[in-house]
This record gives structure tokens, sequence and C-alpha cells, in this order.
């Protein structure tokens, strides 16, 4: 009998899947590498506590500062430490993502470009040479690596005139390029999305259809839905829609620097490395470098000054994230080897931070 209890575990183990065991404790004993990843959930493991008491700590000041959250999700070595759901959110729902779009937009570009699709440094009017029929010399100098790091040479984001138009490539390429390609950070949603346009011109495919076999799939994402605009593009800067652990499978995969649990490289480990790292000086959307200091933004105080990578932002305590507005966040630490997920719907989001770096980095530090 013992011997049949445990040839049937074995048997049925590996058919668990990840939303049934999104608020479980993970039944696979040993410590092997997750060797197949598409019905199989993140492992868990019980918090020391250390860290069990900080996460109450932490859940108590959220509730206390009445922030709107929906879910958090904590993971150390590899494995989910900790994890809860709230305000009606479910760990099956998928959640908008807003801006943590941009982020899996950049992976599609990384992933073009180790396939020789394009470079960093193609000129953007390359993929739609027919669309301005005398194009300034500003606008034929942005390239791939200024949408990347939003510095295409825009005073201020264009995104929500343009989203009312029916040709979005043609409306964004019609802005003024009022500063030189390079030399300014402007949060510019539409260049996120004119990435996205370049990765369907050059692979026949939206974005996510790109990214799916790609990246999704091996990764254990499944179900994901992205917004397209009237020409059939993905956003590419919102619009996404995925799960919080989904947004943990890719949070750790950008802190293993691309190589996934199972030893396969992903994404191309340069690309993580530069797309993580400091690129351009930058600002909060809507603020212009110059007003920087009247607002009191320090890099003591702001996780919103500490450099923009391609389509990441660099945070204190040398972390770097995908955010969203409404409080969506991707926090990918390295010294702590460690990878805080959260979803919300408030306005604070430095407040939101605040209490993660208060509360849970502490119990994460070596």
């Amino acid at each position: 009998m013992k011997k049949l209890f445990l040839l049937l575990s074995l048997f049925f183990a590996p058919q668990v899947v990840s939303d049934t065991m999104a608020q479980q404790t993970d039944a696979t004993t040993g410590a092997s590498q997750i060797t197949d990843t598409r019905h199989t959930a993140l492992r868990r493991k019980k918090p020391s506590k250390r860290l069990q008491r900080a996460f109450d700590a932490y859940l108590h000041a959220v509730d206390s500062a009445h922030q709107n959250l929906h879910s958090i999700m904590v993971l150390q070595h590899g494995r989910v430490v900790a994890e809860r759901w709230l305000n009606g959110a479910s760990p099956t729902e998928p959640h908008v993502l807003n801006s943590v779009s941009k982020t899996f937009t950049s992976m599609a570009v990384g992933l073009c470009i180790q396939e020789g699709r394009f470079t960093l440094d193609t000129p953007l009017l390359s993929f739609f040479p027919d669309v301005l029929p005398e194009p300034t010399d500003r606008q034929r100098r942005i390239t791939v690596r200024h949408l990347l790091t939003m510095t295409c040479g825009h005073d201020t984001d264009p995104s929500a005139k343009i989203r009312n138009r029916e040709d979005w490539i043609k409306s964004f390429l019609s802005v003024p390029v009022a500063h030189e390609p390079g030399e300014r950070f402007c949060y510019n949603s539409m260049g996120t999305f004119m990435l996205s346009a370049i990765v369907q011109h050059c692979t026949g495919e939206t974005v996510l259809s790109y990214l799916t076999p790609r990246l999704l799939t091996p990764l254990g994402i499944h179900g994901a839905r992205w917004e397209e605009n009237a020409q059939g593009i993905n956003c590419g800067g919102w619009g996404l829609y995925l799960k919080t652990e989904d947004l943990a499978r890719l949070g750790l995969l950008l802190l293993r620097k691309g190589k996934w649990i199972d030893g396969r490289q992903l994404l191309p480990a340069q690309w993580v490395e530069e797309a993580s790292r400091k690129q351009v000086d930058c600002q909060p959307a809507g603020v212009k470098p110059e007003d920087i200091a009247s607002r009191g933004l320090t890099t003591n105080n702001s996780d919103w000054v500490q450099g923009y990578g391609f389509q990441l932002w660099r945070c204190r305590h040398n972390a770097f994230r995908a955010d969203g507005a409404g409080g969506q966040y991707i926090i990918v630490l390295p010294e702590q080897d460690a990878v805080i997920v959260a979803t919300a719907q408030l306005r604070d989001m430095q407040a939101e931070l605040n209490l993660i770096w208060d509360y849970l980095l502490p119990a994460l530090k070596k």
C-alpha cells in the first residue's frame, strides 16, 4: 500500500496547476529545479519568523494608511515566501498592469535584437519611411534606443492626444521634436507603443503573439490579454493583463539575468543587464527636469530620480522595477536575491514603495 501511495503521488504531482496552488504550500519535496513550468506553480517556502512578523506589520501599516492594495507577493532565493490578496482581488484573476506593460514590450525588443531584426541604433523612420514626406533632421535621428530610454526629444508626453486619433504611428511621427534625441528624458507611453509597432512591423506578429512562445509560455504564463489600437497593434505601453504570480515569474527571470529556473536562457543576459541599469537621468511622469528641485525630489527621498533603463526604473537600495499607474510593481532586489510584486489601485505610489522599504526590505537583508 505504501508503494502504491508513492507511485500515485509521483504520477499526480506534476498535474497541479498554478491557479490552484496560488495560496497553498508547495507539496514537492527536495530541492530539484522545476523542469516543466507550463502547469506548475512557483515553489513556496514557509517564511522565517522574522519575515512573517515583518509581513504582518506591513499589512497592518497598509491598512492604517488606507492603501487599496490588491495583492503582494514576496520571493527570496527563488521561492515564494509570503503572499496575500486583499480588497476583492484573486490569485486567479488577471489584473490591469498599466505601465508594467512597458517592460514586457522591452523584452520583445531585446529578443528582436538578438534575432538580428534591428539594432538599438536603427532609426525609427527606417521602419516607416513613407509616413512623413519631409522629416526634420531631429526626426531622422530618433532611434530604437531613444524610444527605450524615453529620450526621443519630445517636450511633453503626447500620448493623451494621440490616443484619440485613428493613426497612432503617423500622429507620433508628426509630433515636433523640441530637443535633440538622447539629451532629455520625457516619460512617453506612446513611444513604447512605437516599439510595439516596430516589433509587429518586423515580425508580422503582435508583441503578445511574438512573446507567447518565446517568453510567456516557457515562464508558465497563460491567458494574457493585451489591448490593441484601431490598427491592430498592441498598445505596448499599457493594456496588458496578467496575474500576480505571472508578474513574479518575470521578476524572477530578470533577477536571474534571463535564465529561467529550468536552465533555459529565455532572455539575453546582456539585455537584462543593459535594460536594468541606469541609461539616462529621469524624473516622474509629467515633471520636467528643471522642476525636480522645486518639487523637493532627491535621490534620498524619491524612487523616480534614480535613473531609467530600457523601460525599467532604477530604485533606491540598488534595486530596479517595472511599475504601472495605480500601484502595480515588479521590484527586483539583487542584493537580497529577492523579488516583490504588488498590484493595487491607489494614487500615491511613492507611499506604497515607502512601506515596502520600511517593513519588508529589512526582513530580506542577508
